[in-house]
């Protein structure tokens, strides 16, 4: 085991490989607030790329109602619970003291990596703490779907009407794909080094040739995104569309310049916005806050990363919904739930104009500028602290910029209205 720094967690920890990180990295930002669960997502990444027979259970994108859903079912459950008794009531978050690299404080507790090492000494063959999940465990890609929690208050009790920063009963929709870590518990865990990262973009990729499905990867990755295929008897997993990342859609990306995934690009709900963030040899983040994936991540904190104390570091990071009691959103997100909460319930101008690149263009954005425009509102927002404040939104326009740095996107912070003449084919 080597020592590598993870700046989610705020310290080194135990990982099986030494330090290697790509030039840039795929990444991810989800705003939970914004969707609407249509599956969109996942028929176009099963239609693209998990038709084929020995596939049909396998989701790579799935969207699964919090919080009863799972896919599996059960999956952060499960795992939760075997951290809580390798190291019991030790899974906790210390301090607030927090800096550049260790925005959310210090995790005090066992990654899965820490949890294995009784195991691996036992045997050899553990390298991540996890589970292979039953048939059953894979039997819907949203079990439970829009399965409510929460006590319901009765008519005339304060609180009966649903109000934010919580209802009174709740859900939401969490929407998954491979995260491709920087430290894969996937990779870690296989026998026959099949897995790697690619040192272009950092996408985790699965070597057809060379796995021999022994589900370590399963076993191993706490997301549980790498799928066991029983017609070619190997694994197979999420591949980020790597052929739109390398821009050879001719039709879209004349100019070969990045492409979303599939995934992304037909989300309806503008709920998804990815990017590709440049990183150093030492795995740290090149600063660049005109990067709106790195501009949300690192500059404001408004998007977490899912499970931080897993200890993969994912690359997929979310907008936590207001509505959700914090206890639970802060188990999954971690402690940066309550600011990032702040921020998105009264975004100020810079973020607010940032929040509308979300699904404006197929090609992936690079860096953006803001155009100031004039004032067209004044609102006052009540923040779930409790803490009221004015809220001033400007009509500003934002421009995305591709890899090439050529304008791919310009949009208004205030949507554009069309009135129709009365003389339309369709007016009454």
């Amino acid at each position: 085991m080597a020592n590598v720094y993870n700046w989610q967690l705020g310290r080194e920890m135990s990982y099986p490989h030494e330090e290697a990180h790509p030039q840039w990295q795929f990444a991810f930002v989800f705003n939970i607030n914004r969707c609407i669960a249509c599956q969109t997502c996942t028929m176009a990444c099963k239609s693209t790329w998990t038709f084929a027979r020995g596939q049909e259970f396998m989701w790579w994108n799935n969207v699964e109602s919090k919080p009863y859903g799972g896919y599996p079912q059960n999956w952060d459950a499960k795992l939760l619970a075997m951290l809580e008794k390798e190291n019991p009531n030790g899974q906790v978050w210390k301090g607030k003291k927090k800096a550049p690299e260790s925005p959310y404080g210090e995790f005090k507790g066992k990654t899965i990596f820490d949890a294995a090492k009784n195991h691996l000494s036992k045997d050899g063959s553990m390298r991540a703490l996890g589970y292979i999940p039953t048939e059953e465990e894979w039997q819907s890609p949203n079990i439970h779907e829009e399965t409510a929690a929460g006590k319901i208050r009765e008519k005339g009790q304060w609180g009966y009407s649903a109000e934010l920063p919580e209802h009174r009963v709740w859900f939401f929709y969490l929407q998954r794909l491979c995260n491709h870590c920087t430290y894969p518990a996937c990779l870690a865990a296989c026998p026959r080094n099949a897995i790697y990262k690619r040192p272009e973009d950092g996408i985790v990729l699965i070597d057809q040739e060379r796995c021999r499905g022994y589900r370590k990867c399963v076993q191993a990755c706490p997301y549980k995104k790498p799928m066991y295929n029983s017609t070619t008897r190997i694994s197979e997993k999420c591949i980020a569309c790597f052929p739109r990342i390398e821009g050879k859609d001719k039709i879209l990306s004349p100019d070969e310049a990045p492409l979303e995934a599939r995934c992304m690009s037909a989300c309806v709900g503008k709920i998804r916005l990815q990017g590709l963030v440049k990183k150093t040899d030492q795995g740290k983040w090149t600063k660049n806050p005109d990067n709106p994936i790195y501009f949300l991540v690192r500059e404001r904190k408004v998007a977490l990363p899912l499970y931080p104390q897993f200890g993969t570091e994912p690359n997929g990071y979310y907008i936590p919904p207001r509505w959700v009691p914090r206890n639970y959103l802060t188990q999954m997100f971690g402690p940066g739930v309550g600011d990032a909460i702040e921020q998105y319930s009264s975004p100020d101008r810079e973020l607010l104009a940032v929040l509308q690149l979300f699904r404006a263009t197929q090609q992936v954005i690079f860096k953006f500028k803001i155009k100031k425009g004039k004032k067209v509102a004044e609102v006052e927002n009540t923040l779930p602290s409790g803490k009221r404040v004015a809220q001033e939104i400007f009509n500003d326009t934002i421009m995305g910029y591709n890899k090439l740095g050529k304008e791919v996107v310009s949009i208004t912070v205030e949507e554009p209205t069309f009135e129709r003449s009365k003389c339309h084919v369709n007016s009454i």
